[in-house]
């Protein structure tokens, strides 16, 4: 992991060419970049170089970052909405406190990146490679995650809302708070997982078959079997 920056780059707006310039100046055998503030937004970054960059309080509404070199960067506080990631290189990327909603991430490699704290709504993470990919007290409402592996993980304080995991591996997982509430569920896996602190409003009896082997609360249980017409006392 990559730990020393160059000198912070504070307050400034950025397109691609006048960043192009900024990295040029600097060298090839600069440090990597520090950002404070700064802006980006609708700028199209697509295929740059920015491998182990510090974003703090950067925007990045609308931004093209399709296919640009992001391993080892770390972002805390942004705001990226509708950015593009399409076909980045995220691995290792760490994202605290930033807003994300709406952004689109398809083939994106996302080995080992994290997100903590992340407002993910209408995210839509479509084919990505996401070998040890973790979200930890992050908002996915509405959002694509369709195929993902969570197998094992400890899943903290996950908004999962109206998210699509249709095919998602949740074995042995275990659920922190969060919420499935009217999730799309659709050949998920959920063998062995912990589901009793999860909120599974909206439930349909047609997905029992889902959970066989999964552990639920009584009052889970009670609401499932509620859809029957029997009541649990």
């Amino acid at each position: 992991m990559i730990a020393a920056h160059g000198p912070a780059i504070s307050d400034e707006a950025f397109t691609r060419e006048t960043l192009q310039q900024r990295l040029a100046d600097a060298g090839p055998d600069a440090l990597p970049a520090h950002f404070e503030r700064c802006n980006f937004d609708e700028a199209d970054l697509s295929q740059l170089d920015l491998r182990g960059a510090r974003f703090t309080a950067c925007s990045f509404a609308e931004t093209l970052l399709g296919r640009a070199q992001l391993s080892d960067t770390r972002w805390a506080g942004c705001q990226a909405r509708q950015a593009r990631f399409d076909l980045a290189d995220l691995t290792h990327a760490h994202f605290q406190e930033c807003d994300l909603n709406n952004t689109q991430w398809a083939r994106a490699k996302l080995a080992s990146a994290r997100f903590t704290g992340v407002k993910l709504t209408g995210a839509q993470f479509e084919d990505v490679s996401a070998l040890g990919l973790v979200f930890e007290d992050s908002l996915l409402v509405g959002a694509t995650l369709r195929s993902l592996s969570f197998r094992k993980q400890t899943l903290v304080r996950l908004d999962l809302t109206e998210a699509d995991v249709s095919g998602c591996d949740f074995r042995e997982a275990v659920f922190e708070g969060g919420s499935l509430r009217h999730a799309h569920l659709k050949l998920a896996r959920f063998e062995g997982a912990d589901l009793r602190e999860v909120d599974l409003t909206g439930l349909r009896l047609a997905d029992a078959r889902l959970f066989k082997g999964a552990t639920l609360s009584h009052g889970q249980a009670a609401a499932l079997v509620a859809e029957l017409g029997i009541r649990v006392i």
